[in-house]
């Protein structure tokens, strides 16, 4: 008659591991926490350094400067209407750009390339995502605007505009548009896609009725980033916008204007680079206050709307 052999019993203290393993586990959780306490602490001096500058501004501009049609902060002339218009003029223009052509590329890499071509466009995309914005930028002023804007704007069109700003800004975001969109997509279940063929769908009909809402939390999720990503340009429109120092009031896409993130280049750099007890520089970290209140703004917005959509889903 044999025995059967027992197994080897662990005691709490074999689960828990050595002394030196359980160091090591803490000395990693402490250099993870360290990271991102780091990350808090440094955003956080950020924006207190935003909110002093900004409180100094307010408490000492007048109420009617910050309404005036007009951005000449070497006059007292703060027009924030002007900017703020500015900004939303060429972040549009760049997502009329982007939504459809990152869409219409996502789409394709998801449902109907074949993966050796998916596999070799993928990164092309995300190369063409890490262009230089200086580099469109000048591609703004040498190319869209003379062979694009141009033509379709009436009358005498300025080198710079917030047009060509714009549509630059849509050739930059879109590699991100169609990034993110298409890894949304691609991570929908093949079950559901095997459902919808089974019913005798087309993959047309099973793309745009299927994927797609599947996959909305994270397509929002994409042109959200993308659009913050469009207010926040600098450079671009800093080089195409074509207002250095100033610029007045207008909705024209045809004409030169000013944005946020232009002018407090301007200011800091620029042109109008501010000096003596002006007004000027503190106006600065008040514009980037307003910026980075926009961009939270919209971001919790579109975390709103992607767990409504989840949840739905």
């Amino acid at each position: 008659m044999t025995t059967a052999t027992q197994p080897p019993t662990l005691s709490v203290d074999d689960l828990r591991g050595s002394h030196a393993r359980r160091r090591r586990e803490l000395a990693i959780r402490l250099v993870f926490f360290a990271a991102a306490g780091l990350s808090v602490i440094i955003s956080g001096l950020i924006v207190l350094s935003l909110i002093g500058e900004a409180t100094n501004f307010i408490t000492r501009v007048a109420p009617d400067a910050l309404l005036d049609p007009a951005f000449f902060p070497q006059r007292e002339l703060f027009g924030i209407p002007t900017l703020v218009v500015g900004t939303f003029i060429v972040a549009l223009i760049g997502m009329a750009v982007a939504t459809p052509l990152g869409l219409g590329a996502a789409v394709y890499l998801s449902e109907y390339a074949q993966p050796r071509v998916r596999k070799a466009l993928k990164p092309v995309l995300e190369i063409l995502a890490g262009i230089p914005s200086v580099v469109l930028g000048f591609f703004a002023l040498t190319v869209i605007s003379p062979q694009v804007v141009n033509p379709l704007c009436p009358g005498v069109t300025p080198l710079s505009n917030y047009a060509a700003a714009g549509l630059a800004v849509g050739i930059l975001i879109t590699p991100l548009v169609a990034s993110v969109s298409e890894d949304a997509m691609y991570a929908v279940p093949r079950s559901l896609r095997e459902a919808s063929y089974g019913l005798g769908a087309k993959k047309r009909t099973t793309s745009i009725r299927i994927v797609v809402p599947a996959a909305v939390s994270g397509i929002v999720a994409a042109l959200i980033i993308a659009f913050s990503r469009a207010i926040g340009e600098t450079l671009i429109v800093a080089v195409a916008s074509g207002a250095t120092g100033g610029g007045r009031f207008t909705l024209d896409p045809c004409g030169p204007g000013q944005t946020m993130t232009a002018a407090m280049t301007s200011l800091a750099i620029g042109s109008d680079r501010p000096r003596g007890d002006s007004l000027a520089y503190p106006s600065l970290f008040f514009i980037g206050l307003l910026l980075f209140a926009m961009t939270l703004v919209l971001n919790i917005i579109g975390e709103a709307f992607v767990r409504r959509v989840r949840r739905a889903y």
